[in-house]
C-alpha cells in the first residue's frame, strides 16, 4: 500500500460518501465540483453545482470565513465532485477540517452521476476565484 493509500483510506474512514441519488435527494445540499476546466467543458457538469477551484476551495467554504460564498452554513451539507471520486475524497476532509462536519463527497464523481443519468448541463461554467 502506497502513502496516498494510506491518506485517502484515512480521509474516507471520516466520510460519509454519498451515491449519485443520495444526493439528487438531499435538500440542504451545496454540490461543489473541483474539476479542471477541461473536463468540465467536455463532459458537462452536474445541474446546480457551484465551480470552484480547488487552490480557493477552503477560504470559499470555510463557514466562518471573510471570503466565504453565500447560501451555505457548517450544518450544510457539502458535496464535493471530482471526476471519479478520488481527489475529491481529500478535499472534502479538508473542509471538515475548516468546519463544515457534513462535508463530503460523490462516490464515482462527476462520471459516475453522469452513468447515473442524472441531470447534467454543459460544461464551461466560471468558477469561483
Amino acid at each position: 500500500m502506497s502513502n496516498l493509500d494510506t491518506i485517502l483510506e484515512d480521509a474516507r474512514s471520516h466520510l460519509k460518501r454519498l451515491e449519485p441519488h443520495e444526493v439528487l435527494a438531499l435538500e440542504d445540499v451545496l454540490v461543489v465540483d473541483i474539476r479542471p476546466a477541461h473536463n468540465r467543458l467536455a463532459e458537462g457538469e452536474i445541474e446546480n453545482s457551484v465551480v470552484v477551484e480547488r487552490i480557493v476551495l477552503e477560504w470559499r467554504l470555510d463557514p466562518a470565513g471573510d471570503w466565504r460564498l453565500p447560501g451555505f452554513t457548517a450544518d450544510t451539507t457539502v458535496v464535493v465532485v471530482c471526476n471519479e471520486g478520488w481527489a475529491s475524497s481529500l478535499a472534502a476532509r479538508d473542509l471538515q477540517r475548516v468546519g463544515l462536519p457534513n462535508a463530503t463527497d460523490l462516490v464515482g464523481g462527476y462520471r459516475g452521476w453522469r452513468a447515473a443519468g442524472l441531470p447534467i448541463r454543459e460544461g464551461g461554467s466560471e468558477p469561483v476565484v
